[in-house]
């Protein structure tokens, strides 16, 4: 191992990546931390039917088109999962794995992140990881007491191990949608939503959401309003399961139930429905607990950040978490921006003369 690097990005997935590509711009030494034992970030943990929202020309990371499948209007998990492992060696960014972060401190050089793999040392930091590995779950009353299953989003792969049991979906955003129609079609499926869901048109897609939110982003930087459509990234895009579910009449939704029993739950009018399975598609929380012995994270996970840049911490930066670290950072193609600007502002903070600093070998 090397000693003091410039950076240290933190997460090997799309956000570590997009940021790695526009730091080998830069000149800077760095080096990719990712827990994970191969490319993919969280696509290696979405379900096997998994497809992006959004044509492969308008989900690809910064220089490089994802390929397209012919056939396939719309890139399934594996081929996001083929697209990131190539990109890593089209670029040559220097990706370590499996690499599992442990913490994260200071010292007067800059960040000390120690591992299970040694102790490493940056001046300026990343934070990249996501949050795929803080999944969220309601805290519904008896929730502890229901004897069925309760599996979150993060774990679900296909609709088998639910065949022929009564499911409630839990949430009304596109995961939900998407495993909803396909549990539906195995399984006495009930789909759960705080609100009722909202569809977005046939022919609006992700490449149609980006170019809005975009849209919105730079009136907001030029001070202007703009008139758009509603629709953001939260709302249902119709790709074909979910309009294959439409036509049979499954996308119907019911409100939130008040409470679980050992077998089922109660809803609001005191009706009772056995259940046998839950599945929680109730979104993640920022995967920032290496973070914490900074003394920075909040309670929700947060840092607070000027765009990237932690505005109460010099030399560290979080990309890709989601719109408070930049609209549609969380996305593939999203993520651009934000990493751009992220390199920019560090390579600008490292100093254009400054050398870095050799030190002793990391202790192992």
């Amino acid at each position: 191992m090397s000693g003091l690097l410039d950076v240290l990005v933190l997460g090997g997935g799309q956000s570590g990546l997009a940021t790695g590509y526009f730091l080998r711009r830069t000149g800077r030494s760095f080096a990719v931390l990712d827990g994970e034992p191969g490319p993919g970030g969280a696509w290696r943990h979405g379900w096997d039917s998994l497809h992006l929202f959004s044509p492969a020309e308008w989900s690809s990371l910064p220089g490089w088109r994802m390929p397209q499948r012919p056939g396939q209007p719309y890139p399934d998990r594996d081929t996001v999962l083929a697209y990131m492992a190539d990109y890593e060696g089209r670029y040559g960014l220097p990706v370590e794995r499996p690499v599992e972060i442990l913490s994260v401190s200071r010292d007067d050089g800059g960040f000390v992140v120690e591992t299970d793999k040694g102790q490493r040392r940056s001046r300026a930091l990343v934070a990249a990881t996501g949050t795929w590995r803080k999944p969220f779950v309601p805290d519904y009353p008896g929730r502890d007491d229901f004897q069925g299953v309760q599996l979150h989003s993060a774990a679900y792969r296909n609709a088998q191990p639910f065949a022929g049991k009564r499911v409630l979906v839990v949430g009304g955003g596109n995961s939900g949608a998407q495993i909803l129609a396909e549990v539906s079609q195995v399984a006495d499926a009930t789909w759960v939503t705080p609100q009722p869901p909202m569809f977005l048109p046939d022919d609006v897609d992700g490449r149609v959401l980006f170019q809005r939110a975009t849209e919105r982003w730079r009136a907001a930087q030029e001070g202007r309003s703009v008139d758009l459509p509603a629709g953001g990234f939260g709302d249902v895009v119709m790709v074909p399961p979910v309009k294959e579910a439409r036509a049979r009449g499954g996308l119907h939704a019911v409100r939130p139930f008040d409470r679980f029993t050992a077998h089922g739950v109660v809803w609001s009018d005191g009706a009772e429905t056995a259940v046998d399975a839950v599945i929680w598609c109730t979104g993640f929380r920022p995967a920032t607990d290496i973070l914490k012995p900074l003394g920075i994270v909040d309670d929700s996970g947060r840092v607070s950040t000027d765009g990237t840049r932690s505005t109460v911490l010099p030399g560290l930066w979080l990309v890709g978490y989601g719109e408070w670290t930049g609209t549609a950072s969380a996305t593939l193609i999203g993520v651009m921006r934000t990493a751009r600007g992220t390199a920019k502002e560090i390579d600008a903070f490292l100093g254009s003369n400054a050398a870095s600093v050799e030190i002793a070998s990391p202790r192992l």
